[in-house]
């Protein structure tokens, strides 16, 4: 069955980095499309980040351009995020997804159990 483990999140200061990673299992990982969204405490769901299946193509939300960059490496089924100039907004509940196909990165049909992101000092 299909499984996405996230990893790599905790608590970073403001202007700090950390990177994501996002284990897949289950189905053909170079064949479909990728995203981060997050959820931070009392908000909706927000979508982030999306990454074609061959990375030839990424997209970003307005509040993390050029802050944030993904990435995947689909001889280890993996996707990343890394994110740098953490803001105290940027806590949240950090989830992958994987797209219905490969040149799609915003409708989903799985999602992993999230990875939490603090941003305090």
């Amino acid at each position: 069955q299909v499984q996405l483990v996230e990893s790599g999140g905790g608590l970073a200061q403001p202007g700090g980095s950390l990177r994501l990673s996002c284990a897949a299992s289950g189905f053909t990982f170079g064949n479909y499309g990728m995203s981060w969204a997050r959820q931070a405490p009392g908000k909706g769901l927000e979508w982030v980040s999306g990454i074609y299946s061959d990375g030839s193509d990424t997209y970003y939300s307005d509040s993390v351009k050029g802050r944030f960059t993904i990435s995947r490496d689909n001889a280890k089924n993996t996707v990343y995020l890394q994110m740098s100039s953490l803001k105290p907004e940027d806590t949240a509940l950090y989830y992958c997804a994987k797209a219905h196909s490969n040149y799609d990165v915003v409708i989903f049909d799985y999602w992993g159990q999230g990875t939490q992101v603090t941003v305090s000092s």
